[in-house]
């Protein structure tokens, strides 16, 4: 949460727009730059999906690995190399995911 409260607090001008979406509070900002950074704090913060990060942003996968992949490398390395150190741990782990939903699945849990 620190890291993302730096940025956010860093930027508080940049807030284009603010509402409620299923008790979130969803920030929608005119800068792209900010967003990818917001996007790569919080996916480091949570060491969490891309998916996930999608669902809590209210954004889609696409813009998400788009922010992180190709906008946040042309202005901030260093966060970069962070985020993608978490995604291809990600991408490592994702058979076994899926082998554990789907075993659950037929479990019946």
């Amino acid at each position: 949460m620190k890291i993302f409260l730096e940025i956010f607090l860093r930027h508080p001008v940049h807030i284009f727009f603010t509402e409620h979406h299923a008790g979130r509070v969803v920030i929608i900002r005119t800068y792209m730059e900010d967003r990818a950074c917001d996007l790569a704090a919080w996916i480091i913060e949570n060491r969490s999906t891309v998916r996930a990060a999608a669902g809590h942003f209210g954004i889609s996968k696409s813009t998400v690995h788009k922010d992180i992949t190709q906008r946040l490398p042309e202005f901030n390395a260093g966060l970069y190399r962070e985020v993608k150190a978490i995604l291809e741990l990600n991408k490592a782990e994702r058979h076994l995911r899926g082998g554990e939903a789907t075993r659950l699945k037929y479990k019946g849990e």
